[in-house]
């Protein structure tokens, strides 16, 4: 596997010039923070600024773990490769990177081992992004027939996914018990989904409100995503699940992303009592906020009564090889969970390249979920604090239903963590998500507020 070839310990630079390559940290969920607290803009190197790298033949490889010699010479060999090629493509040596993919590609393959099938998507985003340097830009499909086709392929490759991984389960379980609890006084919720994809996540919330012995009075979903045909046929469903559970139901498609938007009508309560509830399952396979700064700022004006988030623990800022090391360790562990998963064939085939492929793509070809020259936000957490929100820990009832969940798979291999009121889903060694919850710093004015508004940051009573 090649998150077992790859060094444990940080790769540093070989020079001591002031053009050294930043030590680069191979675990994700031990990531330093920023030196401040704006957020990350830089991406790569600025022109005739090249970082000096140790080549990756001095690159030790500390531990091999399972497979046959082969299998390990093979994977050994793949890594090799996909290092070197990185490392000429973060110095602007284009035709040197380029002579390297084809054997890359004789080795790979994205119907083989998890290094094979890792090294096939990596090779693609490595070629991607040296065409988009010869070129000068590369952006994602903008042509709205092609979007709409593109929306339904992601789609069903996140409801595949959500079949053979409890990645997206955690996000609902963990979400979904901190909403239900967050609404314990209150009888009129309004939902607001960044990006609802297919809703997956709301039919296990309606169940459990239903089940509440002093009734919903009205439940409203807001739903933000790229293209109203999908947004109306998501509410259609939702709909259609609510009178099952006999709520009272209304949704709003919005097309676009958050942090673009103009018109804040939509979010406005109906009632003086409405909740507002936000939520966002994070990738980096599209750009969803659009503006990170102003979608920050728009969280903080709406004052809703909770915001829940799902991160990747995967950074997708800073110089290219140092992204690349990065999501290379992290998709390598990913690609392993989702192999001993048990899930093969065509299903997995259709994850892989609808979802992991398309975010590896993203990270390394356009340098994150976007590549605009505007201040991006790393960690959505640190961001949410900076605008005036605390954290309220999950570590009750959340952390509780998480932990059932991992007991109820069959896939062995996953980890729960709480870090300080925070979930962490992990592989093994490596974390992959965290969930948080948040709450305005001062309290909104609506029932069920702390007195005086203001929250302890480790309060475990209120979740």
């Amino acid at each position: 596997m090649l998150h077992s070839l790859l060094p444990k310990s940080p790769i540093n630079a070989s020079s001591s010039s002031s053009d050294a390559a930043p030590t680069i940290t191979m675990r994700p969920s031990k990531r330093s923070p920023p030196s401040s607290s704006s957020p990350t803009t830089s991406d790569d190197p600025p022109a005739g600024k090249k970082p000096h790298h140790s080549p990756p033949a001095a690159i030790a490889v500390t531990s091999v773990t399972h497979g046959s010699p082969e299998q390990e010479s093979r994977g050994l060999r793949l890594l090799s490769l996909l290092l070197h090629c990185a490392e000429s493509v973060a110095i602007d040596n284009l035709s040197e990177a380029l002579t390297l993919l084809p054997e890359i590609s004789e080795l790979a393959s994205p119907f083989g081992s998890s290094p094979e099938r890792v090294a096939a998507y990596f090779a693609d985003a490595l070629h991607a992004r040296i065409l988009s340097s010869f070129l000068g830009a590369y952006s994602p499909l903008s042509f709205k027939p092609l979007i709409l086709t593109q929306t339904h392929r992601i789609s069903r490759a996140f409801q595949l996914l959500n079949s053979i991984s409890p990645l997206l389960k955690f996000s609902h379980f963990t979400s979904n018990q901190a909403i239900f609890q967050a609404l314990e006084s209150r009888d009129r919720v309004h939902i607001v989904d960044l990006d609802i994809m297919q809703g997956l996540q709301w039919p296990g919330l309606f169940h459990i409100l239903s089940s509440r012995p002093r009734p919903i009075q009205s439940v409203r979903i807001t739903g933000v995503g790229p293209t109203i045909e999908n947004l109306q046929s998501t509410g259609r469903r939702l709909a259609d699940f609510a009178a099952g559970f006999g709520l009272p139901f209304d949704f709003t498609p919005i097309e676009g992303k958050i942090g673009d938007l103009t018109d804040l009508s939509h979010f406005c309560p109906r009632d003086p009592d409405e909740a507002i509830v936000v939520h966002w399952t994070q990738h980096c396979l599209y750009d969803v906020t659009g503006s990170d700064i102003a979608a920050a700022q728009i969280l903080k004006s709406i004052r809703p009564l909770l915001v829940t988030v799902v991160e990747q623990d995967l950074g997708h800022g800073g110089d290219f090889l140092a992204r690349f090391v990065e999501a290379l360790h992290y998709y390598s562990a990913l690609f392993d969970a989702i192999g001993d998963g048990g899930a093969e064939g065509e299903e997995r085939w259709e994850v892989e390249r609808g979802v992991l492929g398309g975010e590896i793509r993203n990270i390394l070809a356009v340098g994150g979920p976007k590549r605009t020259g505007e201040v991006r936000i790393e960690r959505w957490g640190d961001e949410l604090r900076r605008v005036g929100f605390r954290p309220v820990s999950l570590s009750g009832s959340p952390a509780a239903q998480a932990s059932l969940l991992l007991g109820m798979v069959p896939w062995k291999g996953y980890t729960l963590v709480d870090e300080e009121g925070r979930l962490k889903l992990g592989w093994k060694d490596l974390s992959l998500l965290t969930a948080s919850a948040w709450r305005p710093a001062y309290g909104n004015g609506g029932a069920g507020e702390p007195e005086g508004g203001d929250l302890d940051t480790n309060d475990r009573a209120s979740l």
